[in-house]
């Protein structure tokens, strides 16, 4: 440790981790937060340094003409730190960059050198866990900087900008405005599609087989009954699940199997009973299994969400305050690796707790599945020389602490135990009907003699249903030509099911062995496809929108390069060979975005980059094509469609070809939220066209004969007669309005008269609520009834009265949660123009998709809060000023008014000149109004 005699500044990312640290190191240090990332490219216009606003490139922030050069910019919400950490700086005779030790750490170790341009030495300090040893040997053994890892984190950051901004302005342009596209939200997002359409074109079959309760005769060993299952007749095997095609339901052609239905199990079943049943054949294997390897960020976030249900964003956030303050080590890693001191410490803990027999006369190495697996040098275990068992820390941690230390813990000491072993026995037995039919049954056992690793950790399945790997299966001593008699005998049907949808757990899973994606991105993948719109939690279940379906759609038809998952791969393969020093950034980011010369083999390069991709292609999307998911054709020769509209997703079925209208057999209704895709069968999708809002005769129009049809569009239900359509109002529900109400709205606007100076006054309904009015005039009426009973005089008062804004009475919260444990303040849900959110009276956070205000514990509000204060305070809404009506198409808009200078030195008739000029350029500009583009972040 140095001396007191010179001062030292240690910078790291969070306060948590600077007061951890500051408690290992002496006087001589000063321990400060840098508060995460300090730049990054420009977010918006308003972030674009004044210099650099009138460059053509400032959208990006990336000047793509010169050598890739990025624009960095100080966060607004970092630059008062900013100061703070500059003027430390001075005040010290070096600096120690104490941030991350993967690629984003470096990059932000990097910044803060370029920002804050030290004049004195800076060391680059590097440690996976917060201990007092490991911080002073990093003391100790600093390092530079890595400008490879810098150069992979910049190469990425540019990758996804330049992606994000130039593909999500064609999803703005054709599907809808605000979406987002990125590198690998949008493939992880065709992933869980994919999924989706494997399911809606499932066909379910049925299937049969025999279920036997046999028993053994006379005094045995072990239990006296067992059951076993019909797998052959005749010689034949029975057809189960994996035999029969998932799109028709069907055998599979060539399967050589026996299809029992529910009549010809029954039979078979009945033909033997009272038969004999006799042992063919009995193998026995011993039994043995090796212990899983340490947890890495990828396992972690599975095994969390299996076993706690936790999202991987909770699992990162609960993982980086163990991490944070002294208990696992660095949790965002690929290296299934420990280190000796790890061994060492995990096989003394093994010896004490579980005796030495489950210690392996050496310890195990593990070696990782993922390529180029060099985010981080160990795997996520416990901190420190001798690890602190779950009771040890009970007291200190929070119940999401404890439950994610305890399972990492378990999961470190498995890995270092002994095999579990035991034995594994299969039996054959074999029974003949009354009918001659060989019918042989098959039964399997597992017994564990030496539990070994199980006695610590148990791995759980993404399969609910799947047998836990610990548990025993016992059969009777069994011996070949053995006689048995079964006690019962059951036909049992089956289905075969579709392909379980992705969890968080199993896509993180399915990413990582495509290559896509890597631990620093796991969790803020699974975030974003969720607050984008594109994928909504059910349970655990991910189900992807129809929205989703429309990106994806267009992507794969004009842009199947950029959602190609080896593609994906391959360039998280190069940006490993940056950070390694094989590759240089700016040919890698030359060949994605403006192509490369002959001979290079990558595919977007041969495809002439993303720049050319992205341009010439706009022309050849059809907006109405990717925005419509075919279904089926139903029995009336109609095609079913899904159109992904502004509103939202409805459904339409028309005769091919025919234009849009009733007259042709055009009919839509909307679809359910709650509706996953591939419930939209047959039967569903007539339920709700014809049960569920969609189009029911109510009568016929008094006048004019023609029929009045209640019918149910994309923008809720209305009634219809001949080319008049008149909405439902709020108060009215669809189930029971008549045909006298019909009539009456098919008669709004009604006119209520006509005011002094010859003005028509009418009443009607909007979209906020029922009012009157008088051209351009509005005011609301205080009930839907009014629209049909205000008279004259009602209409003309309540125009010539001044408009007035109602402020609501705050509404009551939607629930009460408690006392926030870190802040001590009462915690609140409550419902907002947006959705509902939580709130402590000073800081708001939205409740996510799959969150709902009954569900929602204390502890995951304390740190949506947490999480919130951290990101700093939300960027205001900007406010729109009053807009005039939009020009016609085709019509130039209204040019503003010259703003007119007047000096004292002008005559006076100038003056009154000016100011006649002024005033009437104040009636006719348009008021100013703030322009705001349609922005979801689109990275």
């Amino acid at each position: 440790m140095p001396s007191n005699a010179s001062s030292r500044l240690v910078i790291v990312e969070s306060p948590a981790k600077a007061k951890t640290i500051s408690g290992y190191l002496g006087p001589g240090y000063v321990v400060e937060a840098s508060l995460g990332h300090v730049r990054d490219l420009p977010r918006n216009a308003d972030e674009v340094p004044a210099g650099y606003k009138d460059r053509p490139w400032a959208r990006l922030g990336v000047d793509v003409d010169n050598g890739f050069a990025a624009l960095y910019v100080v966060s607004p919400d970092r630059r008062k730190q900013i100061t703070r950490l500059k003027s430390l700086v001075k005040e010290v005779d070096e600096v120690f960059l104490a941030t991350d030790e993967d690629r984003e750490g470096e990059a932000i170790a990097w910044h803060l050198v370029e920002t804050l341009k030290p004049k004195v030495p800076v060391r680059r300090m590097v440690f996976h866990e917060i201990t007092r040893p490991a911080i002073q040997a990093a003391i100790a053994s600093p390092r530079d900087i890595d400008r490879d890892l810098v150069d992979a984190q910049e190469a990425r950051r540019i990758l996804d900008r330049l992606y994000g901004y130039e593909v999500s302005p064609v999803l703005w342009k054709k599907v809808r405005t605000g979406l987002s596209a990125g590198r690998v939200q949008s493939v992880a997002t065709r992933i869980v599609v994919e999924r989706e359409r494997q399911r809606m074109a499932f066909r379910t079959a049925e299937y049969w087989d025999v279920a036997a309760t046999l028993a053994v005769q006379g005094k045995v060993e072990g239990p006296r009954t067992f059951g076993a299952t019909l797998i052959a007749l005749d010689g034949d095997r029975i057809a189960t699940g994996k035999d029969f095609e998932p799109t028709t339901g069907r055998v599979r052609p060539g399967a050589g199997v026996v299809h029992l239905d529910a009549d010809g199990a029954r039979g078979l079943a009945a033909r033997l009973d009272g038969r004999p049943f006799t042992v063919t054949r009995v193998e026995e294997k011993p039994y043995r299994r090796k212990p899983y390897a340490p947890f890495i960020t990828s396992t972690l976030q599975q095994e969390a969400a299996r076993k706690m249900r936790f999202s991987s964003q909770q699992t990162m956030r609960t993982a980086q305050r163990l991490y944070e303050n002294g208990y696992i080590t660095y949790m965002r890693t690929d290296s299934v690796n420990l280190s000796e001191t790890a061994l060492a410490a995990a096989r003394r803990q093994i010896a004490e707790l579980y005796g030495e027999r489950n210690v392996p006369p050496q310890p195990r190495r593990y070696t990782g599945k993922v390529k180029n697996a060099q985010e981080a040098h160990e795997a996520i275990r416990p901190a420190g020389d001798n690890f602190r068992t779950p009771g040890e820390v009970a007291k200190e941690l929070s119940a999401e602490e404890f439950k994610l230390y305890e399972l990492i813990w378990r999961r470190t000491i498995a890995s270092q135990m002994t095999d579990a072993v035991g034995m594994s026995v299969s039996v054959r037995i074999r029974a003949v009907s009354t009918a001659g039919e060989e019918a042989d049954f098959g039964a399997t056992g597992k017994t564990i003699t030496d539990p070994g690793f199980l006695r610590a950790y148990v791995e759980s399945s993404d399969d609910e249903e799947a047998e836990a790997e610990d548990q025993e299966r016992r059969l009777p001593n069994l011996v070949k030509d053995q006689p048995l008699t079964a006690e019962e005998l059951a036909a049992v049907g089956h289905t075969t099911q579709p392909p379980a949808r992705y969890t968080e757990a199993s896509l993180v899973k399915a990413m990582e062995e495509m290559g896509i994606g890597r631990p620093s991105t796991y969790a803020s993948i699974m975030a974003t496809i969720q607050d984008r719109g594109y994928v909504a939690k059910r349970g655990q279940a991910l189900i992807p929108s129809f929205l989703a379906f429309a990106v994806v759609g267009l992507l794969e038809r004009h842009y199947p390069r950029l959602v190609d998952y080896n593609f994906t791969a391959a360039m998280e393969n190069e940006l490993d060979e940056i950070a390694s020093g094989g590759a240089a950034a700016t040919d890698f980011l030359t060949s994605f975005y403006f192509g490369a010369p002959t001979g290079d083999d990558r595919s977007i390069a041969r495809s002439g980059g993303l720049k050319k991709m992205v341009t010439e292609n706009l022309g050849d999307i059809d907006a109405r094509s990717v925005n419509s998911i075919p279904l089926f054709r139903d029995d009336e020769g109609r095609d079913v469609v899904v159109r992904v509209g502004r509103y939202g997703p409805y459904l339409q079925r028309a005769l091919p070809d025919a234009s849009e209208s009733a007259e042709n057999g055009d009919d839509r209704v909307s679809i359910p939220e709650a509706l996953a895709p591939d419930e939209l069968t047959p039967q569903k999708v007539n339920e709700l066209f014809l049960g569920g809002g969609g189009e029911r005769k109510l009568g016929e129009h008094p006048e004019t004969g023609e029929p009045v049809v209640l019918k149910s569009g994309r923008f809720g239900p209305y009634v219809s007669t001949g080319d008049r359509n008149a909405s439902l109002l709020k108060s009215q529900s669809p189930d029971s309005v008549t045909l006298e109400e019909a009539l009456k709205l098919l008669t709004l606007p009604r006119v209520v008269g006509v005011d002094p100076e010859g003005a028509e006054i009418l009443a009607a309904a909007g979209r906020y609520g029922p009012y009157v009015k008088r051209g351009d005039d509005y005011r609301s009426l205080d009930s839907e009834d009014k629209i049909f009973t205000v008279t004259l005089d009602e209409a003309l008062a309540l125009l010539a009265a001044p408009k007035t804004r109602q402020r609501r009475a705050a509404a009551e919260p939607l629930r009460e949660l408690g006392t926030d444990p870190l802040t001590e303040k009462p915690l609140v849900i409550k419902s907002g123009r947006f959705g509902p959110y939580v709130t402590d009276g000073e800081t708001n956070a939205s409740l996510r998709r799959d969150q709902t205000p009954e569900d929602l514990t204390i502890e995951q509000a304390s740190e949506m809060l947490a999480d919130r204060r951290a990101r700093g305070p939300a960027k205001p809404r900007k406010k729109a000023a009053a807009k005039k009506a939009a020009p016609a198409e085709g019509e130039a808009p209204a040019k503003k008014a010259a703003a007119k200078k007047t000096t004292a030195k002008k005559t006076a008739a100038k003056k009154a000149t000016a100011a006649k000029k002024t005033t009437a350029a104040k009636k006719t500009a348009p008021k100013k109004a703030t322009a705001r583009k349609a922005t979801g972040s689109a990275e």
